[in-house]
């Protein structure tokens, strides 16, 4: 079935969103639909949903075409339980089940030839459509979008925000609906229900058209991209990568004719302008006038949105090592740890992001970091002169909506000298969007007001949770061409993928009580495989029965064969993180130690720099043999240094891939080379 808009076009007051919008939606099609913030996509998307009227055009759809729409924010909250919510979305089907239920009552009580008719069509019809196999369908959902099997009879009021909206993704997901709108569905997804939501959009039957900032969610599941700008669309063909192609030839060619036009009005109003007043030349004139005044000038779409325009401001400098865990443990419930035996160090000018799925302790890590949080065991220690500048996931719809743009940007900010509503433009609230009101923003409107404030004051560690959350591509260009610029150290939780490799020096992957520190962006963290499902958790997977028992007799014979197997890795692995603790402060010693004696030769340097010394030979005798000293003392420990840091390497690079072991030590050698050149000088 086919969904068609043609000549649909929105206002609010003097502000025109868009106007002539013509789509086509087609089964086994998926378009993005991309644009910047405030130009209307959640407007198109709710009008052809049904839940707002155009101002002209319309909607043509067949009439028992079933259209499901994926809100950014839910208006209703259901009142039932997880399960029953995501179940209740499959209505046709529900309808069926209560239809057979009333044709077998009334089978039991005066059977005959045509209710057995009746109830046989109900009963193939029920089939077909996959009725007896809905509880099963509504358990993987909830499945791979992170839910456990005891979610499902927890009542949906009960869940935060987040999983509100993954509860209503599954439910729509369910309902199998002839047309799929969403808006921005992965906003509040982990990166392991991110990879099972592409999959199951990859094999889709139906139309979708979705909403997202997310380049590698746009590359993985659309075949169109639609472009909402200035007022208008532009289709292109392909993922991302042939979308910006496409898109910046399109540009040239429209800036090239305008170029040609602009090049013909100049001379033909010089002619005008010559011959204005001769009496000879006055028809010519007049021609010339009439046609400049119907010709219709060609606008050149502006490039301003595709270049990064702020930055943050110089952070003041902390110490090397900003934070660092040390064999730590922190738990909530009943004594148990949400993560243990946590050993990583974060140093500064590093951008480290982190990744797992959500529930798993990444929110717990960040706390534990900062000092928020003690730590049940092991040991935490936050660097000297570390100034914290934090952005929440749900900073953005925390501001107050009856104030204005200006007003929340400026409030506390010591502008020393500089004009606020300079600066707030060059976050793209310029000449009358400051004074707007921060309700009457769109979501990523919102966002990027947020994220504005906590840029403009310099902070030297950056803790962004969820920083491109409503976020437009362009805000996401500029918030990733920011960062990295940014001198300072970043903790990154978020679930864009292009953004944690174009900027991420390191990842923390949290994930069944642990946290392990990745070198780079390790493609297999980002892109995580589907994993067999835990005992009692519903079946995802489309592999058979047969080889579902196979592959779990064979999983529960290797637990039950290997039990001592891991008790020993237990130990060993206890053992390795001790020694490695141990040497990771033996390290720190070392280097404390260099540095001081380091300091030292440099003073003893330029005391006898100083010609007057030479006056007094007996002091310039001492000077020297303190001098020769203390530049011994410090060689003997920038050996011991470097000794006990290869060693500490090479046992963090026994956990290590072979690329990952190979970026280290090519880090490690240009470290010892900029060591030994401050050394020598």
């Amino acid at each position: 079935m086919t969904l068609t808009t043609s000549g649909l076009a929105k206002a609010y007051g003097a502000r025109q969103l868009f106007s002539d919008v013509s789509l086509q939606l087609s089964p086994g099609r998926c378009t993005a639909l991309v644009g910047g913030n405030g130009t209307g996509k959640t407007t198109l998307l709710e009008i052809m949903a049904g839940l707002c009227e155009p101002d002209t055009g319309t909607v043509s759809k067949p009439r028992d075409i079933q259209v499901g729409y994926l809100p950014q924010d839910l208006r209703d909250v259901s009142e039932s339980t997880v399960g029953q919510h995501v179940i209740s979305g499959a209505k046709k089907l529900l309808q069926l089940s209560q239809t057979l239920a009333d044709l077998e009552r009334q089978l039991t009580e005066a059977p005959n030839d045509e209710l057995v008719a009746r109830y046989g069509e109900a009963q193939s019809q029920f089939e077909q459509l996959g009725g007896y196999s809905l509880e099963s369908k509504a358990a993987k959902a909830l499945n791979g979008l992170g839910f456990t099997a005891s979610d499902s009879n927890r009542a949906v009021r009960e869940l935060s925000g987040g999983w509100k909206m993954r509860a209503a993704l599954a439910r729509l997901l369910v309902s199998e609906p002839d047309v799929l709108l969403l808006d921005e569905p992965t906003n509040h997804l982990d990166i392991d229900s991110m990879s099972w939501l592409e999959r199951q959009l990859k094999n889709w039957t139906g139309c979708i058209l979705f909403v997202s900032h997310d380049r590698d969610f746009i590359d993985a599941v659309a075949d169109r991209i639609v472009e909402l700008s200035s007022g208008t669309t532009h289709s292109y063909e392909g993922g991302f990568a042939e979308f910006v192609v496409a898109r910046n030839e399109r540009l040239a060619r429209i800036e090239e004719a305008a170029t040609r036009q602009a090049r013909e009005v100049a001379r033909v109003e010089r002619f005008i302008e010559r011959f204005r007043y001769k009496a000879t030349k006055a028809r010519q004139v007049q021609s010339r006038v009439k046609t400049l005044q119907k010709l219709e000038r060609i606008e050149t779409p502006s490039r301003s949105d595709l270049a990064a325009r702020f930055a943050f401001p110089t952070p003041p400098r902390s110490s090397r090592v900003v934070a660092e865990l040390d064999d730590a443990a922190v738990g909530y419930n009943d004594g148990q740890p949400v993560l243990s035996g946590v050993s990583l160090a974060v140093e500064r000018g590093q951008t480290v992001a982190l990744v797992g799925p959500n529930g798993a302790g990444k929110t717990t890590l960040l706390k534990l970091l900062l000092g928020e949080l003690k730590p049940a065991t092991g040991s935490v220690r936050l660097g000297a002169n570390v100034r914290v500048a934090a952005f929440g996931q749900h900073q953005a719809d925390e501001l107050d909506g009856a104030r204005r743009a200006i007003e929340v940007f400026s409030e506390g900010i010591d502008a020393g000298g500089r004009n606020l509503r300079t600066l707030l433009g060059a976050f793209g609230f310029g000449g009358d969007s400051a004074d707007r009101r921060v309700g009457e923003l769109s979501g990523g409107e919102r966002t990027r007001l947020a994220l504005a404030r906590l840029m403009v004051e310099p902070a030297n560690l950056l803790v962004l949770d969820e920083p491109t959350n409503h976020l437009d591509l362009p805000s996401c260009d500029i918030l990733e061409d920011a960062l990295c610029a940014y001198r300072g150290t970043v903790l990154l939780v978020t679930h864009d993928r292009h953004l944690i490799r174009a900027v991420a020096d390191a990842l923390i992957e949290v994930r069944n009580g642990s946290a392990v520190w990745r070198l780079g962006a390790d493609e297999s963290v980002l892109f995580p495989q589907p994993q067999n499902p835990t005992a009692g958790s519903p079946q995802i997977s489309n592999e058979s029965a047969a080889q579902t028992h196979r592959r779990n007799s064979t999983t529960e014979a290797a637990k039950s064969g290997s039990a001592a197997d891991r008790a020993q890795q237990r130990r060993a692995n206890a053992e390795a993180r001790a020694a490695t603790s141990k040497l990771r402060r033996q390290v720190a010693k070392l280097e404390q130690a260099w540095e001081a004696a380091d300091t030292e030769v440099s003073e003893l340097r330029r005391q006898l720099s100083d010609p007057e010394i030479y006056a007094r030979p007996e002091e310039v005798h001492a000077l020297a043999e303190a001098h020769t000293e203390a530049a011994e003392r410090a060689a003997s420990l920038l050996t011991k240094w470097e000794t006990a840091l290869a060693e500490l390497e090479t046992l963090e690079q026994l956990k290590m891939s072979p690329t990952q072991a190979a970026v280290k030590a090519s880090a490690t050698q240009s470290t010892h080379r900029q060591t030994r050149n401050g050394a020598s000088g």
